[in-house]
């Protein structure tokens, strides 16, 4: 009896620090949707100072991960007046159940921060206006709409 109490007690050991070592060592993310919340350094690529409105057809929607342990996100082409822009959106889990769509051919208006993103001019999205829809992505403050708390 002895011994399979020292087993037991083993086995749940290991459960516990096996996650928390594999978890730490790759860089998950979990405040906030796996790198995609307002403290991470993605957002906080985000600049309320540089925020602009641009207008465009969609080229095209694809998948990207910003920065090594984060979960994908959605990415669009758009193509401007002054030329192609990559504008990013949010967390493929938030964007792609919300009840606007956005697809390739779409007119749309963009609000949003312009940053450069790997050395590229690009611009993180707070709204994307189709139409009479508009996909909240971020306040004011470019806080993201998908994070379920606020800090006070």
């Amino acid at each position: 009896m002895k011994k399979l109490g020292i087993a037991v007690l083993a086995i749940a050991v290991l459960c516990l620090a096996v996650p928390t070592d594999t978890f730490a060592q790759k860089g998950v993310y979990w405040r906030g949707g796996r790198g995609w919340g307002p403290g991470t350094p993605y957002s906080r690529m985000y600049n309320s100072a540089t925020v602009t409105t641009i207008a465009g057809e969609v080229l095209s929607v694809e998948t990207i991960t910003p920065y090594k342990g984060m979960s994908y996100g959605v990415h669009l082409v758009l193509k401007t007046k002054d030329g192609k822009l990559s504008v990013h959106l949010g967390p493929a889990w938030f964007v792609e159940n919300q009840d606007t769509r956005i697809e390739r051919g779409d007119k749309v208006e963009v609000l949003g921060s312009r940053i450069t993103f790997d050395g590229k001019p690009a611009v993180i999205a707070a709204e994307v206006k189709k139409g009479d829809d508009v996909l909240k992505l971020r306040d004011e403050n470019g806080f993201p709409v998908w994070s379920g708390w606020r800090r006070r």
